[in-house]
């Protein structure tokens, strides 16, 4: 058995750069000291076609646990997205087709090579030994839960107290997840802060058949491109790992000045003094949006190349400059109304911390004598309506500009 021969305080050091919890430290240390590769594991249900970079908030500690020796096993949960994640639900969350499921799940196998070693990478499928389980095997784990602690999950509660339905395949997941933990002997799991309950519960299953209990490492929530909301494509705030270099430099230059040290934290490589010493050189007059730019030319470059990277900031810096825009405005978020996908300009230019104008009057007047713009060309239709999904720069006069991004409701 290969042994592990970086310090266990630097281990400790840059495993917890991040992390919002350890359970337990102590445990994770005692478990580093035996100086064996530890058996790493985080699971991802394949909901969506994409990974985006909130995704990659995990992947990236995997990629720690990687460098430093250690087992590490991406965990599709082709099994678990046939029941559906209800974590955070106030309903049912609706179920995929196999169909959909083994899609995304190809797409998932192809794009964390972006961030994970292929040669030392585990690709598991939880359908590996729940698919052949039988009805007598899932009820053998369900017998080492209880319906009371199930309904200590703060959805669980919320919905049971509300009055809102909970469908009995909805406390499996929490189950089969912690089961996983269980298959793979995990000594590590790794999830997002939301998925705490049903890291726990791996824990205590392992405790239930015999294991040592594995550590749990949870990672905060990245928020998306409003600055406020979990990064989430159905919000239309995300960057995804495959979006074309001119179109992740100019999202990642959209976010605020201080959303840009959350990803520099979550997302970069970078050693964290180098971080720090950043802070520094814009407490001492640096423009933000310089160090803006080295953020964005090392995701692009990391999940393109070096030189898409220049060509995206070339770029960028062009398309602005082109057109007299400044390229270091705040974001604005502006969501639609309830089932459309789109906003009005003339809302736009009204939205609350827009303020362009004063009224939809004006602006529909100012449309009209063509002092709008979008994205430097002229706006002259007041009906136009801004989509979903996407970020224009408005402007209203010579001098007058707002950068916004146009979501789906809340």
């Amino acid at each position: 058995m290969a042994t592990i021969t970086v310090p266990v305080p630097e281990q400790l050091a840059e495993l917890q750069r991040g992390a919002a919890e350890v359970l337990t430290l102590p445990e994770l240390e005692k478990k580093l000291r035996r100086g064996a590769p530890l058996r790493i594991k985080a699971g991802f249900d394949p909901t969506a076609p994409d990974l985006h970079l909130g995704h990659t908030v995990l992947i990236n500690k995997l990629r720690q646990f990687q460098q430093f020796g250690h087992e590490v096993t991406f965990l599709i949960g082709d099994f678990t997205g046939m029941i559906g994640d209800p974590t955070g639900r106030n309903a049912t969350r609706p179920r995929l087709t196999p169909e959909e499921i083994r899609s995304n799940a190809r797409t998932y196998e192809q794009q964390i090579y972006r961030v994970l070693d292929p040669a030392t990478t585990r690709i598991d499928f939880n359908s590996r030994w729940f698919g052949p389980m039988s009805a007598a095997g899932l009820i053998e784990i369900a017998a080492r839960h209880t319906v009371a602690r199930m309904l200590e999950r703060d959805d669980f509660n919320k919905r049971y107290k509300g009055g809102q339905p909970i469908a009995l395949h909805e406390f499996l997941y929490p189950l089969v997840q912690g089961y996983d933990s269980v298959a793979l002997r995990a000594d590590v799991e790794l999830g997002g802060t939301d998925q705490k309950f049903n890291l726990l519960v791996g824990r205590a299953l392992q405790e239930q058949y015999g294991q040592e209990p594995q550590v749990v490492l949870t990672m905060p929530l990245l928020e998306g491109l409003d600055g406020v909301n979990k990064m989430s494509k159905s919000l239309g705030n995300f960057i995804g790992i495959t979006d074309p270099p001119d179109e992740m430099f100019g999202k990642l230059m959209s976010i605020s000045d201080e959303l840009m040290w959350r990803y520099f934290e979550l997302l970069s490589f970078r050693p964290l003094g180098d971080i720090a010493a950043l802070k520094q050189e814009i407490a001492a007059g640096r423009n933000p949006r310089d160090v803006k730019f080295e953020l964005a030319q090392e995701l692009v470059a990391r999940f393109h190349d070096a030189a898409a990277a220049r060509q995206a900031q070339a770029n960028f810096t062009s398309r602005f400059a082109e057109k007299n825009l400044p390229t270091d405005l705040p974001e604005v978020a502006l969501y639609c109304a309830p089932g459309e996908d789109g906003i009005a300009l003339v809302a736009a230019l009204t939205g609350a911390g827009v303020g362009l104008a004063a009224s939809r009057g004006e602006a529909r007047r100012k449309v009209g004598e063509g002092a709008v713009r979008i994205d430097g060309e002229k706006a002259s239709d007041p009906q136009l309506r801004l989509a979903a999904g996407a970020r224009y720069t408005l402007q209203l006069g010579p001098r007058r500009f707002a950068r916004v991004a146009v979501h789906k409701n809340k």
